[in-house]
């Protein structure tokens, strides 16, 4: 898989070699390790999950179909995403990962286990995995396809957070399409290659508190079982295909823990880490293209919800206005703005900053592909500050429906009846702003990093940041102007 190739075939960074603090998480917590060192340890997060995307698929076949009162819409859209996306990204790294429930049946189908460990061969393993087992095209090894399924779902939004039964058909065709390519492609391919919530968790990894690294790089290179890639006896080969020895970033770290279980050298930890100042490189177009996407998209949903034009909201709405020709216009509005405008715009500010600091020696694709990490952080923030009103103003939904979760006139809990009520709405703007704020601090701080590795003479390198941290200003300026008026 290109995904392990990349780790694999490319040196390790120099910036890696410089990282800041880390705090050894298993060495002071080993009942933490002891824990996730258990065969049945990623069985028992997942089983939560699997009955609540059980109960969600019932609500949204079955129950109401209106969205405030159903649990798949309420417990989905406005908790999930709030918890995925304010807390277990920036201080979880890809935690979700370890307890998604999609990839559940495709891994039981390969292994043939749901705790146990089967010995044995299959390619480029040391475990015995059933289906065909191939490979997935090289051309395909990339995230583009999980670029353009994030986008064409949150083209879709207004579809996917209203109405139950459209949740449903795609939370059940994600499943059915993560089983059906375990029988055909190796490992976790739908995690790595398809999943469009994979994507975005990808992208985000990069500036999370939260790693699993080696401890010592040079044990896992002289190591000779490789075990945990190829697997072993006491666990699994990586589902993600992932080489701890040159592992540097979070991007394709799944969190699943089998390579803890299965290092000889017990030469695997979790560390925690400052935020947004480790992972600062992508390395593709793909990924630069996911930030763009990201940051763009949470712009446009903030222009439709929250900005002053009500017909660009009417247009978004196609679950309610069923205006066809607006809602096209809106689509490829918001297609071009994610793909073409505002990345032409990142590549003028970066063929101005060469210009400027004539960089005649540093190529313009390395300061495109470098630069864009600015992007990652305010991208995550700007998410979170979108996100912020949607708990406050909505919360209250998830009292209720928790005692009626199919919307039937239920009361388990004797919180249906729970009226809805904003929580402190005034106090909105108050907290999106330092958000926003600190997305710009930390743009600006990788994007200061990555230049310092570039550009040896200080004057060079501040005329290379100029234009690309003022379109960083400008996001910021108009997200403001969004947010607060």
């Amino acid at each position: 898989m290109a995904t392990a190739e990349r780790i694999l075939t490319e040196p390790v960074p120099q910036e890696i070699e410089k990282k800041p603090w880390r705090f050894d998480v298993f060495a002071h917590l080993p009942w933490l390790k002891g824990l996730v060192r258990m065969r049945s340890f990623q069985f028992l997060v997942i089983l939560p999950n699997l009955f609540l995307f059980y109960l969600f698929l019932i609500a949204g076949f079955f129950g109401t179909p209106i969205g405030n009162r159903n649990i798949i819409i309420v417990f989905v859209w406005i908790l999930w995403w709030f918890v995925l996306i304010a807390v277990m990204m920036p201080f979880g790294s890809r935690l979700w990962c370890t307890m998604c429930p999609l990839p559940f049946f495709g891994d039981w189908l390969q292994r043939r286990s749901v705790v146990g460990v089967r010995s044995g061969k299959s390619p480029g393993t040391l475990n015995k995995f059933f289906g065909l087992q191939k490979r997935w095209p090289k051309r395909l090894s990339n995230i583009w396809l999980q670029n353009f399924g994030f986008l064409f779902l949150a083209t879709f939004s207004a579809l996917l957070v209203t109405r139950p039964l459209v949740s449903a058909i795609v939370f059940g065709v994600l499943i059915l399409l993560a089983a059906g390519m375990a029988l055909v492609y190796r490992l976790r391919t739908f995690c790595n290659y398809i999943c469009p919530i994979s994507g975005f968790l990808s992208l985000y990894a990069m500036t999370s508190t939260v790693e699993l690294r080696s401890a010592d790089k040079e044990v896992c290179l002289k190591c000779t079982t490789k075990s945990c890639i190829r697997g072993s006896d006491k666990g699994w080969a990586c589902p993600w295909n992932v080489y701890m020895g040159k592992l540097d970033r979070n991007n394709y770290c799944g969190l699943c823990f089998e390579c803890v279980k299965s290092c000889p050298n017990d030469n695997i930890s979790l560390y925690l880490r400052p935020f947004s100042t480790s992972d600062v490189a992508l390395r593709g177009y793909d990924e630069v293209w996911k930030a763009c996407i990201m940051l763009m998209l949470a712009f446009s949903y903030s222009i439709v919800l929250l900005g002053p034009w009500g017909w660009l909201k009417d247009w978004a709405n196609i679950s309610e206005k069923h205006n066809w020709g607006g809602f096209g216009m809106f689509a490829a509005g918001q297609a071009l703005l994610a793909l073409v405008i505002f990345p032409a715009l990142f590549y003028l500010s970066i063929r101005l900053g060469k210009w400027y600091a004539r960089a005649d020696d540093v190529s313009t694709k390395e300061l495109f592909l470098k630069y864009a990490y600015m992007l990652v952080p305010m991208g995550l923030l700007a998410w979170i500050a979108f996100s912020v009103p949607l708990i406050m103003v909505n919360g209250s939904y998830i009292v209720s429906v928790a005692s009626d979760p199919l919307g039937w006139g239920m009361n388990l809990l004797g919180t249906a009846e729970f009226p809805w009520k904003p929580l402190w709405p005034q106090w909105v703007p108050f907290a999106q702003v330092p958000i926003l704020l600190a997305g710009l601090y930390f743009g600006l701080r990788g994007l200061h990093k990555v230049g310092s590795q570039l550009f040896k003479d200080p004057t060079q390198l501040f005329r290379s940041m100029i234009p690309p941290a003022v379109l960083l200003l400008g996001v910021t300026v108009l997200f403001l102007k969004l947010f607060i008026g």
